[in-house]
């Protein structure tokens, strides 16, 4: 195994062990049929290639090392989507209860947007990683966003690589219209959440039990079988 491999398969555990644990709450909402916060989680651990871009910025030795650990705390990455902007509040507060990681880090990004329109809720924490020479703490980044806003940041992350971060002026006005048109979005969704939810399950449950056990309509009003 070369010395890459080494250094981040703890990195990887961290991710899948997280991946499951992070799942495994939206499953605890599922379960008490409770509308869950979460609408999913992904993980990854950082390619090669955005370690090294990333020491370049920094000004440190592409190599792995307690310094590169440090330096670069998102090395091992989770982000929990959401439907609504108020369930962000929601997860974040989730996250801090639980007591097998430590929250060391927090940005909102939300309440406070960067420049470019980025909006996100970044947390960075400690996670032990139980290894055959031990335990090692793994430092993780854990972004919160609606669906909307991370449809933004992929698009916004894509043209960065294009651009290799100075984006011409119209792309650079066009991207932060299109942030505040995201968010937008996401308030008026939240104006009708109730009416979102009530009609989300009523879609699963028809899924569940099929159309014999639900209102057929007829002249526009509903009548039960």
């Amino acid at each position: 195994m070369g010395q890459w491999e080494r250094f981040l398969e703890p990195y990887k555990q961290a991710v899948d062990e997280l991946k499951v644990k992070l799942k495994g709450m939206r499953m605890q909402f599922e379960i008490e049929n409770t509308n869950s916060p979460i609408e999913f989680v992904t993980g990854r651990v950082k390619p090669l290639a955005s370690i090294y871009d990333k020491t370049l910025e920094k000004g440190i030795s592409f190599e792995p090392s307690s310094q590169l650990a440090h330096e670069l705390p998102d090395i091992a990455g989770l982000r929990m989507m959401c439907q609504f902007v108020d369930d962000i509040e929601t997860v974040v507060e989730l996250l801090r209860s639980r007591h097998d990681l430590k929250i060391i880090e927090e940005r909102d990004y939300i309440s406070q947007e960067k420049p470019s329109g980025y909006r996100s809720y970044h947390m960075i924490i400690e996670y032990p990683v139980q290894t055959i020479h031990g335990e090692r703490t793994i430092l993780a980044e854990i972004q919160i966003r609606t669906l909307a806003m991370n449809f933004w940041a992929s698009i916004e992350h894509s043209l960065n690589y294009k651009y290799k971060g100075v984006f011409p002026e119209e792309i650079k006005n066009r991207l932060q219209s299109a942030a505040e048109a995201a968010f937008r979005l996401d308030e008026e969704m939240s104006l009708i959440r109730n009416e979102i939810q009530e009609a989300q399950k009523y879609f699963s449950d028809y899924k569940e039990t099929g159309p014999a056990d639900f209102p057929k309509t007829s002249g526009g009003r509903t009548k039960r079988l």
